[in-house]
């Protein structure tokens, strides 16, 4: 079977690699689609995330769907082989105390997917075939195809970033960044009830993909004349990564308002209006990854067909270094796919874009 492992800054191979046995508690699942995250960008073009370096070869990815084939012994209940499933990447230890509190998903000794984190690292999921605890299977809900269901994780992390501004319900929610991740963001800000939602970045691409995912008004972020600027939003969130749109957010967001930074920010010290957090009483809040979000985003994946237009590309697994160079490529692309069941080839057109919705949406 073929997988994708990183050695190094820029050393991505696909290798031939031996089909995995599953151990007590463990699921064997043939993969079918892998998202490829921004995460597995860094790793790639950098050689790790933030303050999490690459030390060993590692197969990346943690955005999977598939089928499960088999389990090993004192498994447990769980669906039968032949059941379409998601896979849950984290394992959290459930005796910190930050499981014993709820909060799995900072959990301090967790096991996610694909990170280098800790050592040795947590191999991931862009294989033909994985192994994984049997716990974190989730079977796909009724109607929903295998492709939009690998958008479940990231579409959780839009959901946790969310659910860490409380109430959005009628407010008005301005997101910096229009990536994958962003663009999901303005879903669950919707499905939340928000009243309005606004939507910054540098490319015109990327704002059509935020439209699509119901945005109502996009605004080009190196542009002060646009005039879908916002007198003021009532909630930010940050989802670019970067200081200026954590900027963007302090500036914008209302006297008590509420920012969350759910992009990941370079490692060291970030610049940002300190100031304002004090003078305007602003509720800044980190939103790392998620936990129980994942199930409710299989709910929301099974109701929205519109979410189909954020997958710009599903790629044969022997293109990987392609398909992450046109993920990379945000003038281009929203969400890449790797197909582990795809053909050996695949007509240009298929490569490049998936489907014709898979190009960017009319702004």
């Amino acid at each position: 079977m073929l997988g994708c492992v990183i050695h190094g800054r820029g050393d991505l191979r696909v290798e031939e690699l031996p089909v995995p046995e599953p151990g007590p508690g463990q699921a064997l699942v043939a993969v079918r689609y892998g998202g490829v995250c921004g995460s597995d960008l860094h790793y790639w073009k950098h050689g790790g995330v933030g303050d999490f370096r690459l030390r060993e070869p590692m197969l990346l990815g943690h955005e999977v769907v598939g089928t499960v084939l088999a389990y090993g012994t004192a498994a447990g209940a769980g669906p039968v082989p032949g059941t379409a499933v998601a896979v849950h990447p984290a394992t959290p230890c459930g005796a910190c105390p930050e499981c014993l509190r709820g909060r799995r998903n900072i959990c301090r000794d967790t096991r996610y997917l694909g990170s280098a984190a800790r050592f040795p690292h947590v191999q991931g999921g862009f294989a033909g075939q994985v192994v994984v605890p049997a716990d974190q299977l989730r079977p796909l809900p009724a109607g929903l195809e295998p492709r939009r269901a690998a958008l479940a994780e990231p579409l959780s992390v839009a959901l946790h970033a969310v659910h860490r501004a409380g109430d959005v319900a009628g407010r008005h929610v301005l997101v910096t960044g229009a990536g994958p991740i962003g663009c999901l963001v303005v879903a669950a800000a919707r499905a939340a009830g928000a009243s309005r939602v606004t939507v910054t970045d540098l490319l015109p691409a990327a704002l059509a993909y935020a439209r699509a995912a119901g945005a109502d008004t996009v605004v080009r972020a190196d542009d002060p004349d646009d005039p879908g600027w916002p007198a003021e939003a009532d909630v930010a969130v940050e989802a670019s990564g970067v200081a200026a749109g954590l900027d963007t957010c302090l500036r914008l967001v209302r006297r008590g308002g509420v920012v969350v930074q759910l992009g990941m920010l370079p490692p060291g010290p970030s610049p940002f209006a300190g100031n304002l957090v004090v003078s305007r009483e602003i509720d800044l809040r980190g939103a790392f990854r998620f936990d129980a979000e994942f199930d409710e985003a299989l709910r929301l994946l099974a109701a929205g067909p519109a979410f189909d237009a954020l997958v710009s590309a599903v790629v044969p697994v022997r293109e990987a270094e392609s398909a992450f160079a046109l993920a990379a490529d945000r003038s281009r692309s929203c969400k890449v796919l790797l197909d582990f069941g795809a053909p050996l080839t695949a007509p240009d057109d298929q490569r490049e874009t998936g489907s014709p919705a898979a190009r960017p949406p009319a702004s």
